[in-house]
């Protein structure tokens, strides 16, 4: 069933399918309800929120992202609190029943590792909620595939380059789950990334594999940020630019100033830039809502504990975050699918008038 939904405030409609993840926009509707052409800047709640349900990786002492070339952002390795409760779960949930579309599980570690994860997928599905969530496949199991059938909408596994990794991505393909494979692009691993689209090397049956870009946070090295000027890049975007292959390409919002410099048949409605507080956030084990995940000095934090979703959704603090994207590169012609990238870290943005 679409789900569609009226946001009274902004003045547009977006339609959700849940079994597909077809996500669609609506310019800004005028006086006679007929779409302006006019995107919205952001949402009077979010469309997308990421729930960090972890709060420490158990697989942390084995040093499993670092092994895969991988830094975790969230400092997995170090950082240590409890995972989320089922009753702070719960309480988000219950906010978000007919005004979330996407509900994506994450946090410090892998999310079907959490204590209560058949309960925090139970709880989505008794608020009308379709989960997701990224696993690395490690400790991954046939019954944590049909859970993920039961009531996930799609399961990513990231690109760890080990047999485990393989071996998720094959249980989910056989339990039927929509499967992706999530590929952190940095200067470590753009050359495979190019010779794997070159090649349409990447497993059968996919879905299809999203493209994240490297940052530095957490255990994220800057020496490992791409540079616009790198002549990798723009001969990763030609692959990204070629067209059908066996498996869809994605980005990451992050990625997407990459997209608008390099690439010149991806349609400009094919993309959105950073929805940070303008229609997505996220929300730690701790309950600290932020506008992006990445945001792990909480410059932009506020507790749930003190305010709703709604509430923080409104707040000065929010505002700050968007005004970034609102005056950035005010000359460019480009910047209405760009804002001028991250407003947390300018560093990556990959345009060559922004990091020259």
């Amino acid at each position: 069933m679409i789900q569609k939904i009226f946001d009274e405030k902004y003045n547009f409609i977006t339609m959700f399918n849940p079994q597909t993840g077809s996500y669609v926009r609506t310019g800004i509707l005028n006086e006679l309800g007929w779409d302006s052409g006019v995107d919205p800047f952001q949402a009077s709640f979010p469309h997308l929120i990421d729930v960090g349900i972890m709060g420490h990786c158990i697989h942390g002492k084995t040093g499993l992202c670092v092994k895969a070339g991988v830094g975790c952002y969230q400092s997995g390795l170090t950082v240590t609190q409890p995972n989320m409760s089922i009753e702070d779960f719960r309480w988000i949930a219950e906010q978000c029943k007919g005004r979330v579309n996407q509900f994506a599980l994450g946090g410090r570690g892998d999310p079907d590792q959490h204590e209560h994860f058949e309960e925090l997928l139970a709880a989505c599905r008794e608020n009308e909620l379709v989960p997701n969530f990224t696993t690395s496949g490690y400790g991954f199991s046939p019954e944590i595939a049909r859970l993920c059938k039961d009531y996930c909408g799609a399961v990513a596994v990231s690109w760890y380059r080990n047999d485990y990794t393989l071996r998720a991505i094959e249980m989910l393909l056989e339990a039927g789950v929509k499967t992706n494979i999530h590929y952190v692009l940095g200067k470590n691993s753009i050359d495979e990334a190019i010779t794997r689209l070159e090649n349409d090397d990447f497993p059968q049956g996919i879905n299809g594999v999203v493209f994240l870009l490297h940052k530095p946070v957490g255990l994220g090295t800057k020496k490992n940020v791409l540079s616009p000027h790198d002549p990798r890049v723009a001969a990763f975007f030609r692959q990204v630019d070629r067209g059908r292959r066996g498996f869809k390409v994605g980005m990451d919002s992050c990625t997407i100033p990459g997209v608008v410099t390099f690439c010149k048949n991806v349609i400009p409605e094919a993309i959105d830039t950073c929805e940070g507080a303008r229609f997505s956030c996220y929300i730690g084990a701790d309950m600290i809502m932020t506008p992006c995940s990445f945001d792990q000095d909480n410059c932009y934090g506020v507790s749930l504990r003190d305010f709703s979703i709604e509430e923080v959704w409104n707040s000065e603090t929010f505002d700050r975050f968007r005004s970034v994207l609102k005056n950035h590169c005010p000359d460019c012609e480009k910047r209405e699918n760009c804002m001028g990238g991250c407003p947390l870290k300018p560093g990556i943005v990959l345009c060559k008038a922004v990091n020259d």
